[in-house]
């Protein structure tokens, strides 16, 4: 299964200007680069799981959005071509949910 690297529009202005801000040990801040927004998102387990899932080509760099995997803690969550979240280290589907929502 192809996946496409992760995009989370925001949850203030819709854009898909989106920035990873902080590193993964420390926690997951996200900023909106159209309207400053800033925001944490977290998965849910969806249900069910995917084999065979392929990194996306190329990878995503440092500041391209991301979290982590509510079954593993994997950082290598990506979007399936129908959109749907999976975790490419143990397939898990996932849903993403965004808190700590601080409008800029």
């Amino acid at each position: 299964m192809r996946t496409r690297k992760l995009t989370i529009a925001c949850p203030t202005c819709g854009s898909g200007e989106v920035f990873y801000s902080c590193t993964p040990g420390c926690c997951f801040n996200h900023v909106c680069a159209e309207c400053g927004t800033t925001f944490e998102p977290v998965t849910q387990a969806a249900g069910g799981t995917l084999a065979g899932v392929v990194p996306p080509d190329p990878l995503p760099e440092a500041a391209d959005p991301t979290v982590a995997c509510a079954r593993c803690d994997s950082t290598a969550v990506y979007m399936t071509g129908e959109g749907a979240l999976v975790c490419a280290k143990c397939g898990a589907l996932l849903r993403l949910e965004l808190t700590e929502i601080a409008p800029g």
